[in-house]
């Protein structure tokens, strides 16, 4: 039975494409590629693509990408809006097939005695000549691991995918042959053969450690012993993504995720209603040793969070959401997991940083680039990796976007990057160097100075002095700023203060300095907040300090709120109108608030009365310090001298 026709046209239609959400179809006509919505009244998208008639075309369902190729001897790669991004040098005959892996990290491409292997990106890895004529149609296996094509002489070509290669400090794996790898180890010439009972579908090396999944079971190795390995079988399918963090790894199969040890212990199982585990790549699941995010493909605002240890979800359950579609997720890798944040840039290539363990507060994303197309976070210490147009960025310390919002220029490294082309992407970011692939194929390595990384390592054991005495003996603006950062985010304020000095921020020096004055610790963490621009009046208010909390409020010309305070406690109405009209004959303006006026008419403003009710309020405050610290003292002398 006809169903219903979805085009009727007045030229052939060699090939056609389903799009990854299955509610658009894609076939070319003549020279033109279109996008048909299966909704009768929704715009089909249509462009010129081929100079020639076009005659295969692929839609992969996990990277969003679209194959063409046809009688101009060309292949091309698009984005779901047609835009253009790699076009292939002409071949000697028409391209008469092409055909997405389904992991969408490789595709074929077949034409008259010709099968070649290419990445994603478009660049070759291998060229085939089999006597077959032209192959005009080419198929995957599940696994991804072998291809069959359909030959103009009547017979099935099939091929294996060997040689595939894998990095990671010393050591290079090379998959030999479709049950074997070779390792070798570059700093002593070493070299380990391994060999598996099946043919060898995802591997991946990092963190010490190769994790290697046949059809059947997982293979981990130690890169300090090769000979034994920890084997343990698959619950079930075929893996398609293999994740590593420090302490564990994440396997994703036909339908599940799973999070094991590297001791073969399973950790967790987190579960995602209704979500497809085999359209998910390395840009849509990130994991770190305490949290695993996965961005929902049916939803790409979305992004769930799951506690690491437990697989449950983080917080009240709900997803981390963005107001655009968001590309391509990464959590950081360093610092304790109530300091885990995520990384990510959205389809207008704005670079955002957000905690994923903030509770009981909103999650608050803040942008700090954009123009992104690439990010990775270093493997050890949070400093980030991002790539404009022709640019390498480094984030030394991106939550200083936390801390202090000013910084945020001056803690990033900016390095010229025109020899890496067009389009590259980022391989890794292990200690202080950079690996990019360019958009041919070839990889270029890029150092950063060790001295971010040395700082970080300070800080996390709290070596205060060292890390002055490091940033002393370099000298940079950058590394003072990072510091300053740091010790702001720690209370450390006597760091922050020298840090602050070395750039030339005096307005922050003093007004640490009087911070440092504050009797309460209370008052000193909310004003401590107040610098990195957020209001916490709520420590304030649990330890009853009404005054200051209207203060913090009148310091950041937060008026309405610190009225409101005022009113509500029945405190320093008159101290808040005092301050309201100081700031007002300031700018010479009038009064146009109802709220203040309205309170204005019923309150006199004395200055005497108003300082000296200030003098007590700060009297009061140290009394109460000075009881707290002395009660303090008390209980520890009680406790070690029973």
């Amino acid at each position: 039975m006809l169903r219903s026709t979805l085009a009727q046209n007045g030229s052939p239609v060699y090939s056609v494409a389903w799009g990854p959400d299955s509610e658009k179809v894609l076939y070319p006509l003549g020279k033109q590629l279109i996008i048909k919505p299966l909704q009768p009244s929704s715009k089909v998208l249509q462009w010129k693509a081929h100079d020639g008639i076009i005659l295969s075309v692929d839609w992969n369902s996990v990277n969003d990408l679209i194959l063409s190729a046809g009688e101009d001897c060309i292949y091309k790669i698009w984005d779901r809006n047609g835009r253009n991004l790699y076009n292939s040098a002409s071949h000697e005959y028409p391209i008469t097939s092409v055909s997405w892996a389904p992991d969408g990290e490789l595709f074929a491409v077949g034409s008259f005695h010709t099968l070649r292997l290419c990445d994603k990106t478009g660049w070759s890895y291998a060229l085939e000549k089999p006597n077959t004529g032209s192959i005009f149609s080419i198929a995957w296996s599940v696994d991804g691991t072998q291809i069959a094509g359909a030959c103009g002489n009547g017979h099935v070509i099939f091929a294996h995918i060997v040689e595939q290669h894998w990095e990671w400090k010393n050591f290079e794996v090379t998959l030999t042959k479709r049950r074997a790898m070779q390792v070798r180890n570059v700093i002593n010439d070493a070299v380990d053969l391994l060999e598996f009972r099946e043919r060898v579908i995802k591997a991946s090396l990092n963190y010490g450690h190769l994790v290697v999944c046949t059809s059947l079971q997982c293979y981990v190795f130690s890169t300090k012993n090769w000979n034994t390995p920890l084997i343990f079988n698959l619950k079930e399918g075929t893996v398609s993504l293999i994740l590593q963090c420090e302490r564990h790894f994440l396997l994703v199969d036909g339908g599940s995720f799973w999070l094991y040890s590297y001791e073969g212990r399973l950790i967790s199982s987190p579960k995602v209603p209704g979500i497809r585990t085999d359209i998910l790549n390395e840009q849509s699941v990130s994991l770190s040793n305490d949290t695993i995010a996965i961005k929902d493909k049916a939803d790409e605002k979305s992004i769930y969070l799951f506690d690491a240890l437990s697989g449950k979800a983080l917080g009240d359950g709900k997803p981390l959401t963005h107001e655009k579609e968001i590309l391509e997720i990464a959590l950081d890798q360093g610092g304790p997991s109530n300091e885990r944040k995520i990384a990510f840039f959205d389809k207008n290539q704005d670079l955002y940083i957000c905690p994923v363990r903030n509770f009981g507060r909103e999650q608050k994303s803040i942008q700090i680039g954009a123009s992104v197309h690439a990010l990775a976070w270093n493997d050890t210490f949070n400093m980030l990796c991002g790539l404009q147009e022709y640019r390498v960025l480094i984030w030394y310390y991106p939550n200083v976007v936390y801390v202090d919002k000013d910084l945020l220029p001056k803690t990033i490294l900016e390095k010229e990057g025109s020899e890496f082309s067009k389009s590259p992407q980022i391989v890794s970011f292990v200690g202080n160097r950079v690996t990019i692939r360019r958009s041919d194929g070839s990889l270029i390595h890029t150092n950063v100075s060790p001295y971010p990384a040395i700082l970080h390592g300070y800080i996390s054991s709290s070596k205060w002095d060292d890390a002055v005495r490091l940033c002393s003996s370099v000298k940079e603006q950058t590394m003072w700023s990072c510091l300053a950062a740091m010790a702001i985010g720690s209370k450390e304020l006597t760091t922050a203060q020298a840090a602050y000095a070395a750039i030339g921020n005096l307005d922050k020096v003093q007004y640490i300095n009087s911070i440092k004055d504050l009797p309460s610790k209370e008052s000193r963490l909310a004003n401590i907040q107040l610098l990195s621009g957020s209001v916490q009046e709520a420590v304030l208010l649990q330890a009853g300090l009404i005054y200051q909390a209207i203060q913090l409020n009148i310091d950041s010309y937060n008026w309405d709120r610190a009225l409101e305070l005022a009113v509500k406690h029945k405190t320093h109405v008159d101290t808040v109108l005092a301050y309201r009209q100081k700031y007002l004959d300031n700018f010479n303006k009038k009064e146009t608030n109802k709220r203040f006026l309205q309170y204005a008419e019923g309150v006199k403003v004395d200055w005497e009365k108003i300082n000296a009710k200030i003098e007590m309020e700060l009297l009061k405050e140290r009394e109460r310090a000075s009881a707290g610290s002395t009660g303090a003292t008390m209980r520890n002398s009680i406790s070690t001298n029973p």
